[in-house]
């Protein structure tokens, strides 16, 4: 698909109205005309009062939102456009209360919006493997109050794994999950889903990360002590980053959704340098994510 910048007016003469969001829709979903997904046909037509194409072949109905984060909503698709233009554009994030304002829903409605599109984001993410020399740690991050245990075990805190692609002046793409905790299978499960084999891997002297180099898909390096600034510089920062975005527009996050924040800042991390594309690029995520299905969802 083809990106460009959109500004907030651009945004409202391209897709104000339901007419026209339908219509965008339909193009995202169906590029080079419609194709049926049970039997392949390429012909159809458009039952408009019921948003569905029935195929002129297998006779089988589709539903212009199946498939989308919009699959079942009894949302307008104009709201949901707005959501992810105000989603993107602000480039701190947008808060369930502040977007209920906005577009004129309810805050747990806005919520489980948003719980949709950080889905899309974190499924997009997932088809791509990071490569190159990596560099992997843990950290403890979350939690919506302050004092208490500090260090491993921290009240109210989640471990995650971070992958950070070291580009030497700069960061690559990164990758982050949470997990119950940093164990041998957890690490390496982590290193399989999210980087691709044979990849130079340093991490810290954390045993069960140190170990990723008993696998055989890495070739790992143990950072020596009191190196870590130094071998480990885009990884520390890039945690430090993160940290900062949750405690700024979301002011913490309990650990129940931090992998769909996490989903949220990799997803804007790695196309910081395309932030002017990132409102039509999420709309395209969103039409291409099937989504998961939660009771209550919108």
């Amino acid at each position: 698909m083809k990106t460009e910048s959109m500004t907030l007016l651009g945004w409202q003469e391209r897709f104000g109205t339901e007419e026209i969001c339908l219509e965008q829709l339909i193009r995202y979903r169906w590029p080079d005309g419609f194709i049926c997904p049970h039997c392949g046909h390429d012909q159809g037509y458009f039952i408009g009062g019921r948003h569905i194409y029935q195929c002129t072949a297998c006779t089988r109905q589709v539903s212009v939102t199946a498939g989308t984060i919009f699959e079942a909503s009894k949302l307008p698709l104009v709201k949901w456009f707005w959501a992810i233009y105000l989603m993107a554009s602000d480039k701190g994030g947008i808060s369930a209360l502040r977007l209920a304002q906005q577009i004129e829903v309810s805050c747990i409605t806005a919520h489980r919006m948003l719980r949709k599109i950080r889905q899309a984001m974190g499924h997009r993410d997932s088809l791509y493997r990071l490569g190159d020399l990596i560099e992997v740690d843990d950290a403890l991050v979350g939690g919506r109050h302050t004092g208490g245990k500090r260090g491993r075990g921290a009240e109210g805190k989640t471990p995650i794994l971070v992958a950070v692609e070291n580009r030497g002046e700069k960061a690559g793409h990164v990758a982050m999950e949470a997990v119950a905790s940093v164990t041998h299978k957890a690490v390496r499960a982590f290193a399989k889903r999210h980087i691709n084999p044979a990849q130079l891997v340093r991490s810290d002297a954390l045993a069960s990360l140190s170990s990723l180099g008993e696998t055989q898909h890495h070739a790992a390096r143990v950072t020596p002590a009191g190196k870590a600034g130094e071998w480990l510089p885009w990884v520390h920062i890039t945690i430090g980053n993160l940290k900062a975005f949750l405690l700024g527009t979301y002011h913490g996050v309990s650990g129940k959704y931090l992998q769909e924040y996490l989903n949220e800042f990799c997803y804007r991390f790695n196309r910081r340098r395309v932030l002017h594309e990132l409102p039509l690029r999420l709309l395209n995520s969103c039409v291409q994510h099937v989504p998961i299905r939660h009771a209550g969802l919108c």
